[in-house]
């Protein structure tokens, strides 16, 4: 057909498409006005259907249904409005906490050892110190119940049900301790049955309650524990393992797919480990003491490498624990590089604590150092995820003193009480602890995209580095325990640690101090705000549409009075205008009397156009006298005990503010004249402020950044300097300078498109550090939501109830003094939802889910494509942050590069790196015959069902990979062969410090079972060639290390591991004929045999003096 002939058909297509766009572009350019000045549509109702019409005019324009790309033919595409996650919480509020205990949990106890530590005490004291703080009567009851045995049978044989079903109501106190000697740390009481039950069915009733909505949270307060048990076996105190039977009951029965079991017990809980193993629904988190698997239960799955199996790989994380003293620092560090993280990329549904306070000071089990109080700061983050969903069930925890007063403060965390602040100074994580943490970076980062912050390096780069300060190596070291004798049978009394009357009266005299400086009491009143019609005079009246319009604070009280009901939640307080003193704390008398004039003339317009971003009115001054009045009558309510914390609707903002001049929109500094103010008049000595304006507050950073006493943190889009206001003193590189060096961090992206998991990765790498180490006694946020998504000048992805997060998470700091003030913001929508977010997150409500499509997800990386993690620039800056400000913050410890390789093999008593060791340890020289004996992979694993696992019973039961013979190794490894990247240490074969032996001197025998001359330590020990002294190696305590080191002419040691030779001074290993005496001797200790020659029949023994003259030869060699 010709193109030019029209026919009715297509005439009347193109009339229908002409309307099409001429409807869509009406459309678009009312959603641009709408987008860009809030308010609401001149036409039509501005409802969801109305935006779904316009959306269908859109496509029809753009020619014709735009269909989903996932395959789904005939499915239209679904408009989602981008604030229904956070609406769908306006109803919620927070609801009651449950308390579940019951008295028959003091019946179980050992019969035939009274001071046995797992004890009827425990409960009894925890229950006092509750009443002593009448906590009890602010919980709802939840009733206790017994467990069914099918609710048992999904964790525990039949077997291991009648054995200590036939225990019930024994008399025979013999043959009790008789059956409680086949295991590992049990004893058995006429009642342990029954308890048990109890115990089980109670915690399955805690959790139910809690996903139901009976409760908000929940704790239950009993005993016996359950985390060491196994399915076929009793162990570590424990018979049925509670938490593990209540979290399949609410995968099976209560339909949830994700939940997040945290073990803060100081033991490994190895029984909920092999449950869950392989079921990517539960990741289990356990931070534990571990000692290179000298500590119980000394299995080898404790370590951090062991990260699941099967569908479960990536989900289970060990954080072990090499030393003890362990601090509240060290712990913080591990929640902010890890489970923090993690959980929130996770998004649990569910999140039980197996709540053991055995790692408290003052446990003789545990030896660690964690203040009672510290536990309110672990729990109170996890309140944000999971709605607020979190059960807690009492585990371990040996100290009376420390364990009541530890389950006193989660308890009142539950309850919504601030975290106290800490009486003792935060101490930065120790090298251990950074060596576990990069450790378990690295098992996990493939398997989770927000671990991934970390740069790679590869052998190249190790070679050609020099230093190598930054550079991590993952070393898997394990010291297996000695075969136990048989038949096994476990010692039943006196088999614990007992503290000398000594050592517990300086443990209760530091505990008695701790529990009398921790401040425990807080307002009544727990949010008050300030808002006040005045501050809706400020317009601008030459540009009808300007961003900065007074609908933005008018939008927000809409919203919190109506959508969310939250006013009435709140107290109001009467808005105030700042005076010329106060304001002047912070600007030039010259800039408040520039303001107050240039009102009042004729020449605003004209005044305006001199400055940045700037309009005048006759009631600006006014409108901004009482912004910053405003402010400080909120902060003044919270530092005087009115109210918890304290929420400011103003305008106009303040961060830009110059102390000379007006900026940005911004007239007077607010946030700045109230840390001023704080500090000048209410005596406080540290302030925090945090500005997540999406904009640099370039006012703030510059009234501050000669003051230590202010810690000025922004986060803020930089485009490399092409972002607003467009000047370098927004780059990482600024830190503030004078006496606040080091206090100014600026956290610049440099592109657009921020969203929820940069932010989150942001707060946990750097803010809450940096925060926590700074300590502040007042937190205050320059809370602009212009980085929210929708806002047009921002052009980041920020979600309404991301921001509820960040509020929350920076509560727990300052004993809870947290002032949330309005700054920038010009989406109507956005700042409202995202300010009654923060409202929320004050009041202790639980907030929505972090959803991936506006930010972080809940599935894995490796797992599902296309998943939402931190992007690459975000951690580029992150980078960049770190290695500017960890010389001024010690607990920036993680910066560090990682290996690209695989872990190596663990190795018995010692330590090595590099895949070479790992590939060797698993080739065989030929093909196994047919019918060997030889188990198959599977029959050493968990089993892979995820409900029901049957691991072996054995409590030092662990995984084994499959042998590889030369051949497949070989065919495997191809081409890091032929690229040379597999290596092995190749030891000197001369050496100058080798002149130094005197073999006339050598002893005639070696103990090498010769403890440490300084330490006792009985492991890695290394003899000295010149003296002849026994110390642990650099792994252990370093005394080698030392005596080699500070010792003259000490260079040489030998190793009782692996009979290897290290030169000091070489910084080297060395291998000579001249050393086969001394390793001869320890060969012959070792294994009752003397040593091989292996150097040859032909040697002539030339020992290079350092001037290169011929030495001495060693006696016993051929040329004598």
């Amino acid at each position: 057909m010709n193109p030019n002939v029209v026919t009715r058909s297509s005439a009347k297509q193109s009339k229908v498409r002409t309307r099409a766009q001429l409807a869509a572009t009406e459309a678009q350019q009312e959603e641009r006005r709408v987008k860009l000045y809030g308010g609401h549509r001149t036409t039509g109702k501005g409802s969801i259907a109305e935006a779904k019409k316009q959306g269908k005019l859109k496509m029809s324009a753009n020619g014709g249904d735009q269909r989903r790309s996932d395959g789904a033919a005939g499915t239209d595409v679904q408009l989602r409005d981008i604030f229904h996650n956070a609406q769908s919480a306006s109803g919620t509020a927070r609801g009651p906490t449950g308390i579940l205990y019951d008295d028959r949990f003091a019946l179980h106890r050992c019969l035939w050892d009274s001071n046995y530590p797992e004890c009827p005490e425990r409960y009894q004291r925890v229950m006092d110190r509750f009443a002593m703080a009448q906590l009890v009567d602010r919980c709802q009851f939840i009733e206790p119940r017994a467990a069914t045995e099918a609710e048992i049978r999904t964790q525990h044989t039949e077997e291991q049900i009648r054995i200590l079903e036939q225990t019930h109501g024994s008399q025979d106190e013999e043959e009790l301790e008789r059956l409680s000697s086949k295991y590992d740390a049990i004893f058995i009481h006429p009642t342990s049955y029954e308890t048990s039950l109890l115990a089980a069915g109670s915690t399955i009733q805690l959790v139910e309650s809690v996903c139901n909505g009976t409760v908000q949270n929940g704790m239950a307060v009993l005993r016996p524990p359950g985390h060491h048990a196994m399915t076929a076996e009793y162990n570590g105190y424990c018979f049925f393992n509670n938490v593990a039977i209540a979290a399949q009951y609410a995968l099976d029965q209560l339909g949830l797919r994700k939940i997040l079991i945290v073990d803060w017990d100081v033991h490994h809980g190895q029984g909920t480990q092999r449950m869950f193993y392989s079921d990517p629904r539960v990741l289990y988190f356990s931070i534990h003491r571990y000692e290179h698997g000298t500590f119980w239960p000394n299995l080898r799955e404790s370590d951090f490498d062991h990260v699941g199996d099967g569908k479960g790989t990536g989900y289970n994380f060990n954080v072990p624990l090499n030393a003890t003293g362990m601090t509240n620092g060290d712990y913080l560090a591990i929640w902010q590089q890890l489970l923090l993280p993690v959980a929130a990329e996770f998004q649990p549904e569910l999140i039980i604590v197996s709540a053991g306070y055995d790692a408290a000071f003052g446990c003789p089990e545990g030896c660690m150092e964690i203040t009672p109080a510290f536990y309110a700061h672990l729990l109170s983050p996890l309140l944000s995820l999971a709605q607020g969903r979190v059960a807690v069930v009492l585990e371990g925890g040996y100290c009376l003193e420390s364990l009541a007063e530890g389950c006193t403060h989660t308890l009142k965390t539950l309850l919504g009480d601030p975290c106290p602040r800490l009486v003792e100074k935060l101490q930065p994580p120790c090298e251990s602890m950074q060596t576990t943490i990069l450790n378990c970076i690295h098992s996990h980062r493939s398997y989770w995209k927000c671990l991934q912050l970390c740069e790679l390096y590869n052998l190249e780069d190790y070679n050609n580095t020099n230093p190598q300060d930054n550079f991590h190596q993952v070393l898997v070291r394990y010291v297996p325990p000695a075969p136990p004798a048989q038949p096994v049978c476990y010692e039943t009394r006196n088999c614990y640690p007992v503290q000398s009357t000594g050592e517990r009266a300086r443990i209760l005299e530091r505990l008695q101090r701790l529990q009398m400086l921790t401040e425990l009491g807080f307002p009544a009143t727990r949010v008050c705000y300030v808002y006040d019609e005045l501050m809706l005079e400020h317009r601008n009246t030459h540009e009808k549409w300007h961003p900065e319009q007074p609908d933005r604070i008018a939008k927000i009280m809409q919203r919190l009075t109506g959508d969310y009901q939250l006013v009435q939640r709140m107290q109001r307080l009467p808005g105030r205008p700042a005076t010329t003193d106060e304001l002047c704390l912070v600007h030039d008398p010259q800039h408040v009397q520039l303001i107050e004039q240039v009102c009042e003339s004729s020449t605003m317009k004209q005044t305006a156009d001199r400055y940045n971003s700037i309009y005048f009115h006759p009631r600006t001054n006014a409108s901004a006298r009482m912004a910053a009045g405003s402010v400080l009558e909120v902060v003044g309510a919270v530092l005087s005990g009115q109210a918890r914390t304290g929420l400011c609707v103003v305008r106009p903002p303040g961060h830009h503010a110059e102390p000379d001049a007006p900026h940005g929109f911004c007239i007077f500094n607010n946030v700045a004249v109230a840390a001023r103010h704080a500090l000048d008049q209410h005596g406080l000595r540290r302030v925090l402020i945090v500005d997540w304006d999406v904009h640099h507050g370039n006012g703030t950073q510059h009234i501050f950044e000669q003051d230590p006493r202010v810690l000025y943190v922004s986060v803020h889009r930089y485009d490399n300097g092409a972002f607003f206001p467009k000047s370098t003193d927004a780059n990482y590189t600024v830190v503030g300078s004078g006496r606040g060096e080091g206090f100014n961090v600026n956290i610049p992206w440099n592109r657009k498109g921020m969203g929820d998991p940069e932010y989150v990765a942001a707060f946990h790498q750097v803010i809450l550090p940096i925060a926590y180490e700074f300590d502040p006694e007042l937190v205050l946020v320059s809370a602009g939501f212009d980085a929210a998504i929708g806002d047009p000048l921002g052009g980041c992805r920020v979600t309404p109830e991301a921001y509820g997060h960040f509020t929350h998470w920076l509560s727990a700091l300052a004993g809870g003094r947290v002032v949330v003030c309005l700054e920038g913001g010009y989406n109507v929508n956005s700042i409202s939802h995202a300010m009654a977010m923060c409202a929320k997150a004050l009041l202790g409500d639980p907030l929505p889910v972090l959803v991936p499509g506006g930010g972080v997800g809940g599935a894995r990386s490796s797992h599902t494509a296309g998943t939402a993690g931190p992007n690459a620039s975000c951690f580029e800056t992150l980078r960049n942050v770190l290695t500017v400000q960890q010389k001024y913050w010690r607990s920036l410890a993680f910066n560090k590069k990682l290996p690209r390789t695989q872990l190596p093999p663990p190795v018995a008593g010692g330590d090595v790196s590099g895949e070479l060791a790992e590939a060797l340890d698993h080739i065989t020289l030929g093909q196994d015959e047919p019918g060997s004996s030889k188990q198959s992979p599977s029959s050493t694993r968990t089993s892979t069902d995820g409900a029901n696992s049957s691991t072996a019973s054995s409590s030092s039961a662990s995984s084994q990979k499959p042998a590889q013979t030369l051949t497949e190794f070989l065919e495997a490894n191809l081409e890091a062969l032929q690229n040379e990247e597999m290596f092995a240490v190749i030891p000197l074969k001369n050496c100058p410090h080798l002149r130094l032996l005197q073999p006339d001197t050598a002893p005639t025998a070696i103990d090498t079972r010769t403890p440490c001359a300084d330490c006792g330590a009985e492991v890695e020990n290394w003899i000295c060639l010149l003296c002849y002294g026994v110390y642990c190696g650099r792994y252990v305590q370093e005394h080698m290390v030392q005596h080699a080191t500070q010792t003259v002419d000490h260079p040489l040691a030998l190793s009782f591991t692996d009979l290897s030779v290290w030169c000091y001074g070489c910084d080297a290993y060395v291998d000579h004929p001249v050393l086969h005496p001394y390793k001869n001797l320890v060969h012959l200790d070792k294994f009752r045999e003397p040593l091989v020659w292996s150097y040859g029949s032909d040697l002539v023994l030339d020992v290079v003096g350092a001037d290169g003259a011929g030495g001495s030869r060693p006696r016993g060699s051929k040329t004598d």
